[in-house]
């Protein structure tokens, strides 16, 4: 099979180093590896600029969505409200836990282009006194936005409510102080900014907010405290941990703190984006983001007039060494191309010169 690299935000290209990490069979109850695992809380805090004695991190099996799942029907007991602040298909997806789980929940939504104001958050939570949590997604990959976490956090700890935040494609590549920002459960995965593989989420949560949720679980599985709890004695995971991604993953951490750490990382990707963007013009091709892209994926217009379908371009994109991402919007026609993992500018580069190859081929037919 033909090698190529994941434009896309995540599952993610990663380095041969990471990958050769997965090659090795640990036992779960092995000492050694539950200090790998302790040392992964441990790293995960510090990223998030914030101490052992407030925060305390949860891994939790399977994808991103199960970290989201396990807080929202974890933390939210059967007498309290959760605001779910929705602008794509991931807040919207947040709308779909709560249904599913039965938990009490009202929605403030914004077209997927736009960002929520924190002032109409503020609005809602004077108006309805039963809201007890807030939820919100930061990196909104259906479009590309960034969503203002810090102000909408400012307006939820002024009212000493609980903030809840889906940094799934964001955490690791954007600076989140996590305290700063009034944040009590933050989610992302392994898969994403810091260059893992699949196999699990990490919640980094308040830990006064998450002792206090002991009994609210709706989920055996997905019971965040019962998943810290046992995770907290030495490390060992409370149902079998998928070993090799948390290998996988510790090798990632020791290679984003050899890259110089957050603020290297966010530098390369906001420059793969920047550049991807200023060629993707050159070429006609337009952004539907005009205010707030973030640095993780982009979506972009077709041509005027192109006769080509989303399947052509992928093709022969994938042929030349690169995979990109459908559009996921449903009122306007559109693809999407992420720059987040192991790319670089030279691959933007390359990228850009297919699509403009492709271009040429395609005009007209």
């Amino acid at each position: 099979m033909k090698n190529y690299k994941l434009l896309t935000p995540g599952p993610l290209t990663t380095t041969a180093s990471v990958k050769e990490e997965m090659l090795f069979d640990h036992c779960t109850w092995d000492d050694d590896y539950k200090v790998i695992t302790q040392e992964i809380r441990r790293k995960l805090l510090e990223l998030a600029h914030v101490s052992e004695e407030e925060y305390t991190v949860v891994l939790m099996q399977g994808s991103g969505t199960f970290g989201v799942e396990s807080v929202l029907t974890s933390v939210i007991g059967e007498d309290e409200k959760v605001l779910i602040v929705a602008n794509g298909a991931y807040g919207e997806r947040q709308e779909e836990i709560a249904r599913h789980a039965g938990i009490r929940y009202v929605t403030y939504s914004e077209p997927y282009h736009r960002i929520p104001d924190a002032k109409k958050v503020a609005e809602i939570l004077e108006k309805d006194a039963s809201i007890t949590h807030v939820s919100m997604v930061h990196s909104e990959t259906t479009s590309g936005l960034l969503n203002d976490i810090e102000a909408v956090g400012n307006v939820v700890k002024e009212r000493g409510l609980t903030f809840i935040v889906d940094a799934m494609s964001s955490f690791g590549g954007v600076d989140i102080p996590v305290k700063d920002w009034g944040i009590d459960f933050i989610v992302s995965s392994a898969n994403k900014c810091i260059q893992g593989v699949p196999g699990f989420s990490f919640i980094i949560a308040n830990r006064q907010k998450l002792i206090a949720s002991e009994g609210k679980a709706r989920s055996l599985s997905l019971d965040l405290y019962d998943q810290w709890k046992t995770m907290e004695k030495d490390g060992k995971w409370r149902f079998t941990s998928p070993t090799h991604a948390v290998l996988a993953f510790a090798k990632a951490l020791e290679e984003m703190e050899e890259e110089g750490g957050i603020a290297a990382r966010s530098k390369r990707y906001y420059h793969n984006n920047h550049l991807l963007i200023q060629r993707m013009k050159e070429m006609g091709i337009d952004t539907y983001i005009k205010e707030h892209q973030g640095p993780i994926i982009t979506t972009f217009f077709y041509p005027e007039h192109h006769t080509f379908s989303f399947d052509d371009m992928y093709q022969y994109i994938k042929e030349r060494g690169y995979a990109i991402y459908p559009g996921k919007l449903t009122d306007a026609d559109t693809f999407r191309i992420g720059n987040i993992g192991e790319i670089y500018e030279e691959d933007i580069e390359k990228v850009c010169a297919i699509i403009k190859e492709f271009l040429e081929v395609n005009q007209g037919e």
